[in-house]
């Protein structure tokens, strides 16, 4: 699960230390750098970061793009996703590990109705692996999604992290201060926590990642349920847990493959009402 690097040397402990301790200030002032102007209005910004630390094998990656591919492809976001009408969202992925190693592997896209979300599933189903592995840093994945925010030209009435992945934080700096950080912004962070390798991580989820409003963390027992929890989990981020309730659901994924952990009557209050 933890994955660290070995130094050696009577200086190598002190000298990884001031490395963290620079980048982690580095990652604050680039996540409270200035907004950008006002961009392109779009209903959501959503920020899918995935887990590509050293505990998710080649397999588990793949589990995890098909299934985020495969929820695009579903009736019920793409009908979620229409429901946001002319502006549409837009969306980017950004494979995490370390807390210096992310990568945006798909750009920022509008997706705006069926035909949209399902060239993005095309994209993100042909993504490689970006980053072959490394530590869990979730703090830095966090920072650079709040970055992406300020500079990706959109201007989004909603903006959205959406975390998933299978270990807590082995960094020292605590997850709970770039969370704290970007909930102060009005930004939400939700979870997707799989539960192969630690089995109480959504505890760990609630106390220090997610946040903001409306925020919930979804749990599956394996990579293999990652499909459908998706499915599940971007219906409710889409449609702001307002107009969930007039959307199609896939069926049996609340109990029998994701659990509601936060927030469990948010997704039944009208959205378009609050328009």
């Amino acid at each position: 699960m933890t994955w660290c690097c070995c130094c050696s040397g009577f200086r190598a402990p002190a000298l990884r230390a001031a490395s963290v301790a620079v980048t982690v200030l580095a990652g604050a002032v680039l996540a409270d750098a200035a907004p950008a102007p006002a961009g392109v209005p779009v209903d959501l910004e959503l920020v899918l970061a995935v887990d590509v630390s050293s505990s998710v094998d080649d397999g588990e990656f793949e589990l995890q793009m098909q299934g985020i591919a495969a929820a695009f492809r579903h009736s019920g976001v793409q009908a979620a996703i229409h429901a946001t009408g002319d502006r549409g969202i837009a969306v980017a992925l950004v494979q995490w590990s370390e807390f210096v190693h992310q990568r945006k592997t798909i750009d920022w896209t509008v997706v705006r109705g069926a035909a949209d979300a399902a060239a993005l599933a095309d994209d993100i189903a042909t993504a490689g692996r970006a980053i072959p592995g490394g530590g869990t840093a979730i703090y830095g994945a966090i920072n650079f999604a709040l970055h992406e925010f300020d500079t990706n030209g959109y201007d989004g009435r909603r903006q959205v992290i959406d975390v998933s992945g299978d270990g807590r934080s082995d960094l020292l700096v605590p997850t709970m201060a770039a969370r704290d950080r970007a909930v102060d912004r009005g930004v939400t962070i939700n979870g997707l926590v799989i539960l192969n390798d630690e089995p109480h991580l959504d505890r760990y989820y609630r106390a220090n990642v997610i946040g903001g409003a409306e925020a919930f963390v979804l749990t599956v027992a394996t990579f293999e349920a990652f499909a459908v929890a998706m499915v599940t989990k971007l219906i409710r981020e889409i449609a702001y847990a307002p107009a969930v309730s007039s959307l199609p659901v896939p069926r049996n994924s609340l109990r029998d493959s994701a659990h509601w952990l936060e927030y469990p009557d948010a997704a039944v209050r009208a959205r378009r009402s609050s328009r």
